[in-house]
């Protein structure tokens, strides 16, 4: 079977919005480079970092600067947000997902802004920009890049409820069983959510901090619109962050708790432990004292040497008793 090479390399998708239309245009993988940069309205195309050409398509179609395409093409981990030369460019954090299922793994989603084309790269398959081709395609209105940019992040944070709503379901039933008889038991299962959390609070922090201080920029150095979509979006992403940062203190509580447990019940059994080792050496004393291989040790000759030596035993023992009830030991 023959297979037509695309002439866009590594587009996964790609839309044409125009002026005046509430629908947007398609554009076919086989279209070709040319018909990109042609035509009215604005662009959203959507790349695969998996195609090692997409780097290079990148550079002929975006007129962007060097920092730009930079971001367009890395692999990097980390949020950021960068405002320069009339666009935004950056990295925004989001969850992978797999054909048939969506996880919890953290994957980015690489992205430029500006008044004609907005271009976001990624490594693997994503949840939330996945849910935005959807809403896009159901006729979702969308008159710049910058509205569509501000739909990306809105999902990403519909996600995160979604998300916190799973975490807080789990976190429950090991809160239930934690306070039950085998708490400690579920303590394997908190540290991944404990680890979830902690990232996502973290990521969400310096997300948070970049969009705060792009904001602040003067309106003729960003795409027009978005110093209000800066604004809205830390806004949501601040009271998502909220629920975030109580999930991983609820989380943290119950780790302290099951480390309280776990350390109550080792003090039992060393305490169980320390009482037997008090009545088992007075009677190790006796046995030790007549198990000597030396000269006149009583009741060596004669009858009932054990038996008075096995008396001795039983009294060292009640003696011992007595003494550890004596102090408040037992």
């Amino acid at each position: 079977m023959n297979l037509v090479s695309p002439e866009i390399p590594g587009l996964v998708w790609g839309y044409r919005f125009l002026p005046g239309e509430s629908q947007c245009v398609s554009i076919a993988a086989d279209a070709s480079i040319d018909a990109l940069t042609q035509g009215e309205g604005w662009l959203w195309l959507h790349l695969a970092l998996s195609d090692a050409r997409t780097p290079g398509l990148i550079e002929r179609i975006g007129n962007l600067p060097q920092a730009a395409l930079s971001t367009l093409s890395s692999h990097d981990t980390q949020a950021a947000v960068t405002v320069a030369d009339d666009m935004i460019h950056g990295t925004l954090v989001d969850f992978e997902r797999t054909f048939d299922a969506v996880t919890q793994t953290i994957g980015w989603l690489h992205f430029a802004v500006t008044d004609k084309i907005i271009i976001t790269t990624r490594l693997h398959p994503l949840r939330s920009i996945d849910r935005v081709k959807v809403a896009i395609e159901k006729n979702a209105r969308c008159t710049r890049p910058i509205d569509l940019f501000e739909m990306l992040v809105m999902e990403f944070q519909r996600t995160l409820i979604t998300l916190v709503l799973e975490l807080t379901e789990e976190l429950n039933v090991i809160e239930d069983d934690v306070y039950g008889e085998q708490g400690h038991n579920h303590q394997p299962g908190l540290a991944p959510l404990r680890r979830t959390a902690v990232r996502l609070h973290r990521h969400l922090r310096t997300l948070l901090a970049l969009l705060r201080r792009a904001g602040t920029s003067e309106e003729d150095e960003v795409p027009t619109g978005f110093l209000d979509v800066a604004e809205r979006l830390s806004d949501r992403l601040e009271a998502v962050d909220r629920d975030v940062f109580a999930l991983q203190e609820r989380a943290r509580l119950l780790h302290e708790e099951i480390d309280s447990k776990l350390s109550s019940e080792t003090n039992r059994h060393l305490y169980i432990l320390s009482l037997m080792t008090a009545f088992l050496l007075p009677p190790t004393l006796v046995t030790g004292f007549f198990g000597m291989n030396t000269s006149n040790l009583p009741f060596a000759e004669g009858t009932g040497g054990t038996l008075v030596a096995g008396l001795f035993i039983l009294i060292s023992m009640g003696l011992a008793w007595t003494i550890l009830k004596r102090i408040g030991i037992l």
